[in-house]
């Protein structure tokens, strides 16, 4: 049975950092008001220059220097991310040019905050069945160019970056045990971007009035409490599935949405903090890519060490959710 292995990890976060403080000067609001409610310090943001391809470069380039592979190894690119350079053609199209990744099939991923759960899930059941061998799981976003920044409650959140793994079929690296995923598409309308689609009219100046191309959170409270749900399901699903249980788990890395939706989960999980890898503090929630930036921080830490069980969870709009257990 093949034996599906994460090999390289790396990312990728903009040198511009934006404090509270500096929120605090075109916003009604404070740094004691943000921190209070979300656990954000700061958060990164890119240059007018950098497109979601560009960051997402440099993340996977770390991550194929670390498994030790090069441009013409990779068969396959599954770039998870809502701000890609371009609808069309994918973001993931851009990425493999730049790259100059030649023999690999590229394509997108749009599952929110969870996407790079859901993109690890794609590759590794690829691979498991031999259609491909050797792939870059990266997510990335650039957040600050799809959020309203006169809105406070929303465009305090978010911040830019990206994170990549390199996958495939090896018994040396983090072996993937399972990976899990979910969709509640009835759901879905509480945090979504309405414009830009066909269920608008066109890109008009009447939509960019009414702020369509914006992305909206309505019923924060409500996704809140769906959000801590759903983590610790996710969590307790992976683990069941390989016959363990939570307490077993050596490290959660999650998505990084809210500091108190992560210390919910950690109080329904019975599981304590100091076990859960946090860097909302300092990047904010960069959607899709919270996961593998902080999964790369946290091996390059030291903070995952070999024989470690390391369980990733996410929850994001669509309404997605899902989780992979590793053991490194």
């Amino acid at each position: 049975m093949k034996r599906i292995s994460i090999i390289g990890t790396g990312s990728y976060l903009p040198e511009k950092v934006l404090t509270n403080k500096d929120l605090e000067k075109f916003l009604d609001t404070s740094d004691e008001w943000i921190y209070t409610r979300t656990g954000i310090k700061e958060r990164r943001i890119a240059k007018e220059d950098e497109a979601t391809s560009d960051l997402c470069k440099v993340a996977c380039e770390r991550a194929m220097e670390m498994a030790g592979v090069k441009s013409h190894d990779i068969d396959l690119i599954i770039l998870a991310t809502i701000t890609p350079d371009t609808h069309c053609p994918a973001g993931a199209n851009w990425l493999e040019a730049k790259l100059k990744c030649a023999n690999a099939v590229s394509f997108d991923i749009t599952a929110a905050c969870t996407g790079f759960i859901f993109a690890l899930h794609v590759a590794y059941h690829l691979i498991k069945s031999g259609a491909n061998r050797m792939a870059l799981v990266v997510a990335g976003e650039i957040m600050s160019r799809v959020v309203n920044w006169k809105e406070r409650e929303s465009c305090i959140l978010w911040g830019d970056g990206a994170g990549a793994v390199v996958v495939t079929d090896s018994r040396e690296g983090a072996e993937v045990l399972s990976t899990h995923i979910h969709t509640d598409g009835e759901n879905g309308d509480t945090l979504l971007m309405p414009g830009g689609g066909s269920k608008t009219t066109p890109i008009s100046h009447e939509s960019v009035d009414k702020g369509l191309h914006y992305l909206k959170m309505i019923e924060a409270n409500k996704s809140f409490k769906v959000a801590v749900q759903r983590f610790a399901e996710a969590c307790e699903e992976a683990v069941k599935a390989n016959n363990l249980n939570v307490c077993d788990v050596s490290l959660i890395v999650p998505h990084q949405a809210n500091l108190r939706i992560i210390q919910g989960m950690a109080k329904k999980l019975n599981f304590p903090m100091e076990k859960i890898y946090v860097t909302i503090e300092k990047y904010g929630n960069i959607s899709s890519a919270t996961v593998p930036i902080a999964l790369d921080e946290a091996v390059r830490t030291g903070s995952i060490k070999k024989g470690d069980l390391v369980l990733l969870t996410a929850f994001g709009g669509g309404l997605t959710w899902g989780s992979s257990l590793i053991r490194w």
